[in-house]
C-alpha cells in the first residue's frame, strides 16, 4: 500500500529524515511511533503530500506522491491530532462541506453519508453544532470526515487525545473494526493503545527507523530469552525436578509461593525455543496441575524507551 524509498527531508541544517525506507502491506493497521522530533510527522505529511522529500520517493497504492498528487490525496483519508472542525457547523453541515471539497458529488455523498454516520455512531447529533459536542463526539466527526470517498488508506494522527477511558475503548474498537477495509498508520502516545490495536509497529528515532516489527518478536529479541512465567499446583521439589528435565530450557527458579498450596516459577528458554507444549505435557504427565502459564514479555513502553534512548537495533523495513 505504501512504499518509502530512501526518504530525506532537511529543515535548513536539521536533517529531520535520513534515507529512511519503509513498506506498509495492504490491510495492515501500523503503530507509528517515536519520540517528539523523532521525524514520524514529517513523514506522514510526505506520505500525505502535505510536504516534499528533499530526497526520495514514496508511492501510495502504486501511484508516486508527487508525480500524481490528486490521486494520492484520492485514496488518503487524514485525521490530524486536532480535526479540523468548523464550530459553528452542524455535523452533517460540516461533512457535506468536506465532501464538496473531496470532488465527491452530492447525489453519491447522500447514500454515503448515512453509512458513515451508521460506522462512526454519530447519526444521534447530525443536526447539531459540532462546537456543543464532547471531544469524543468531536473527534467522531473527524473520523467520519477522513472516511468521506472511502479512501483505502487512513492516517490517524493522536485519535484519541484527550478522550476519557471510555471514550477511548469505543475509538479503539472502532479503529479495529476499520481496519477490516482500510490499511492505518496509526500515531499515538498512548503505548497500550497502539498495543491493543497494531499488528506492527514502526518506532522512529532521529529520523531514523529503529525498529519495525510486531510489538511480540520485538520483545522476544530485544529480551534475548523466551520467559515464562508459571504457577503450578504442588511440591516445589517435585515440580523443579519435573521441569529442570525440559529440552530448551536454560534456567529455572522459584519466585515464591502466591497461593496456598500452589508454587511460581519463572523459566527461560532461547530466543528461538517456545517450551509451552514441552511444560505442559511435563506437567500433565506427572499430575502438576497449571494454574497459571503466561510469558514475561517486554512491555511496549520497555521496547520504546529501550530503543528511543539506547539505540541498539536499527533496521530497515
Amino acid at each position: 500500500m505504501i512504499r518509502a524509498e530512501n526518504l530525506s527531508r532537511r529543515y535548513g541544517k536539521h536533517l529531520a529524515l535520513d534515507a529512511v525506507n519503509f513498506s506498509i502491506r495492504r490491510g495492515e493497521i501500523l503503530g507509528f511511533l517515536g519520540p517528539n522530533g523523532a521525524g514520524k510527522s514529517t513523514a506522514m505529511n510526505i506520505i500525505t503530500g502535505y510536504l516534499s522529500a528533499t530526497e526520495g520517493d514514496v508511492w501510495v497504492n502504486g501511484l508516486n506522491v508527487l508525480d500524481h498528487p490528486r490521486e494520492v490525496k484520492k485514496c488518503i483519508g487524514y485525521l490530524p491530532e486536532k480535526p479540523p472542525l468548523y464550530q459553528d457547523m452542524t455535523v452533517l453541515e460540516y461533512l457535506g462541506f468536506a465532501a464538496e471539497i473531496k470532488g465527491i458529488k452530492k447525489k453519491a455523498f447522500a447514500t454515503e453519508r448515512e453509512r458513515i454516520l451508521e460506522l462512526v455512531k454519530i447519526g444521534d447529533v447530525s443536526n447539531r453544532r459540532i462546537g456543543n459536542l464532547s471531544k469524543g463526539y468531536q473527534q467522531r466527526v473527524g473520523l467520519a470526515q477522513a472516511l468521506i470517498g472511502s479512501p483505502p488508506l487512513l492516517i490517524l494522527d493522536e485519535p484519541t487525545a484527550g478522550l476519557d477511558p471510555k471514550q477511548i475503548l469505543e475509538i479503539r474498537k472502532l479503529i479495529k473494526s476499520l481496519g477490516r477495509e482500510h490499511t492505518i498508520i496509526l500515531s499515538s502516545h498512548i503505548l497500550p493503545e497502539v498495543s491493543a490495536v497494531c499488528g506492527r509497529v514502526l518506532i522512529m528515532n532521529q529520523g531514523s527507523i529503529v525498529a519495525s516489527d510486531s510489538p511480540e518478536n520485538l520483545s522476544r529479541r530485544l529480551m534475548g530469552t523466551g520467559r515464562i512465567m508459571l504457577r503450578l499446583s504442588g511440591e516445589k521439589a517435585r515440580a523443579l525436578s519435573v521441569l529442570e528435565k525440559l529440552e530448551g530450557l536454560n534456567s529455572l527458579s522459584c519466585t515464591g509461593s502466591s497461593e496456598e498450596g500452589s508454587i511460581d516459577l519463572l523459566l527461560e528458554a532461547g530466543q528461538e525455543t517456545d517450551i509451552r507444549e514441552k511444560i505442559f505435557f511435563a506437567c500433565a504427565e506427572n499430575r502438576l496441575p497449571i494454574l497459571m502459564m503466561r510469558p514475561m514479555d517486554m512491555s511496549l513502553e520497555d521496547i520504546f524507551l529501550h530503543l528511543t534512548t539506547d539505540e541498539k537495533l536499527k533496521e530497515s523495513d
